[in-house]
């Protein structure tokens, strides 16, 4: 018997989670409530607990979509729209975090957050960057967008970011210049390669690209036979990198054939190199 009644309580308390749950509608957890019958504040708050404590971004977005939504003309609205761009951005949704980006400085361009959301901006672009050797239209707009910022926004807390960022996106393209420059030059293809280092030495000469391009056009003149333009090049070398291992072998190619690093000639090196003996290059 009195294993009988133990049987029946438990039978009944089953039976009574079966009835709470169905109520609480499974699982345990109460149902959520519709968002229309939320206030602005409670479904952001809803959405920044859902992206930072449970590290759901979708659910988050969805959130924040609807206090724009439900509540365009509030504070919560604008505060709502720079979080759609964050998180996007943070889940990689890269041309969705520029879109709403751009919405914010449409709708908000004085807000104290438009440098963000410009900051914002020019980082999905950044972030997209891929390995040197595949296309640089990003990196262009990259450029762009950074500059932007720093222009737009000179005493915000992203300029300076936004100028190591440009630095190291400038950077990027010299690099691209130089491996396709390398490639001409192993092949024979002298003066296609001579002007890939031309644009580093004109266009990228901040880059740390440049020693590098000038010994690049010392080897690629001697080869054509062009001695005032490889003798120059090694001067400028030497002028402003005459610690760079580059310049050491630039001087022993040179040297090797009874060269010497010096202006010669009236080449577009000759117009670099006066720049430089006056200060005005780098």
């Amino acid at each position: 018997m009195t294993g009988g009644t133990s049987g029946a309580g438990l039978l009944a308390g089953i039976l009574l989670s079966a009835v709470l749950a169905g109520c609480s509608g499974g699982g345990g957890q109460s149902k959520e409530p519709p968002l229309e019958t939320l206030s602005a504040q409670q479904i952001y708050d809803r959405g920044e607990y859902t992206l930072e404590e449970e590290n759901d971004p979708t659910k988050a977005i969805r959130y924040f979509t609807e206090v724009e939504r439900l509540y365009p003309y509030s504070d919560w609205a604008r505060r709502a729209l720079i979080m759609q761009a964050f998180t996007y951005h943070k889940s990689k949704e890269y041309e969705d975090a520029r879109q709403a980006a751009q919405r914010f400085l449409d709708y908000y361009p004085g807000d104290e957050d438009a440098a963000y959301a410009k900051y914002l901006l020019a980082l999905s672009y950044y972030d997209q960057i891929d390995e040197v050797g595949r296309d640089q239209g990003l990196t262009f707009q990259a450029l762009q967008a950074l500059r932007e910022v720093i222009e737009e926004y000179p005493d915000s807390e992203y300029a300076r970011s936004a100028i190591l960022k440009f630095d190291l996106a400038f950077d990027h393209l010299a690099a691209k210049e130089m491996e396709i420059g390398r490639y001409y030059l192993k092949r024979g293809n002298y003066a296609a390669s001579i002007n890939r280092f031309r644009t580093v030495v004109q266009d990228f000469q901040t880059t740390t690209h440049t020693a590098e391009a000038l010994h690049r056009l010392v080897e690629a003149y001697l080869a054509l036979g062009l001695t005032n333009e490889a003798q120059t090049a090694g001067a400028i070398l030497g002028y402003n990198y005459q610690s760079s291992p580059f310049y050491q072998d630039s001087y022993k190619l040179l040297t090797s054939r009874g060269l010497e690093p010096k202006a010669a000639g009236d080449s577009w090196l000759a117009g670099v190199y006066r720049q430089t003996v006056k200060g005005e290059w780098l």
